[in-house]
């Protein structure tokens, strides 16, 4: 009780191979939810990197420019701490169901970026100073921005705060992904301006 499946059966790996010993030709198998788990998860360690990397394509392609592709992808893994903090808060142990929140989270936060950097860039191509320009679009984009996150916010909260039978399966994917838009939502607004008045110059491609 209270911990997760892996290291639980880990533990239990550990023991059988210490203290149990089998005749010549027998040799154990660990199935059922675990065996689906160690599936899932070997299934994440590729998709998640090719995910990044598709992201990241996509936003050179929008913005003709490494530099804002970077910006709002240094702005989404910062962004993660929120689920990652959720989950230490809440007692609540890494596993699929959250790992799949963690890649919900990041899409928001790729979209959130995308809304905040294109409105700046929008902004500069009106002849505004880079400092004017996010100043302008971090206050106009506020709303919108908002609305997408606490909307999404208030929507999982129930599944986040649920114990009935069936929420362990849910409960850490809402968890992750409550905690990181909390997060997100304030990043966009204090670490993504931040790091485009550190590294935006004025011959930037703004698309």
């Amino acid at each position: 009780m209270g911990r997760d499946l892996g290291s639980a059966v880990a533990e239990a790996q550990e023991r059988v191979k210490r203290n149990v010993r089998l005749k010549e030709g027998y040799n154990t198998v660990w199935a059922g939810e675990f065996e689906s788990a160690q599936r899932a998860q070997a299934r994440l360690l590729v998709i998640i990197p090719i995910t990044i990397l598709g992201i990241f394509f996509i936003l050179y392609m929008v913005f003709n420019s490494f530099k804002m592709a970077l910006i709002i992808m240094a702005n989404v893994l910062f962004a993660r701490m929120g689920g990652v903090l959720a989950l230490f808060l809440t007692g609540t142990n890494f596993s699929v169901s959250s790992g799949i929140g963690f890649l919900a989270v990041f899409g928001v936060s790729v979209q959130t970026g995308v809304l905040l950097v294109s409105y700046i860039n929008h902004l500069r191509k009106q002849g505004m100073s880079i400092k004017e320009a996010v100043i302008e679009g971090s206050c106009l984009r506020l709303r919108p921005i908002m609305m997408t996150a606490l909307v999404a916010t208030f929507g999982l909260l129930p599944a986040a705060l649920s114990h009935a039978i069936g929420s362990d399966s849910q409960r850490p994917m809402a968890i992750v992904i409550v905690g990181g838009l909390i997060t997100d939502l304030i990043m966009a607004f204090f670490l993504l301006p931040t790091f485009y008045l550190w590294f935006a110059k004025p011959d930037d491609k703004l698309g």
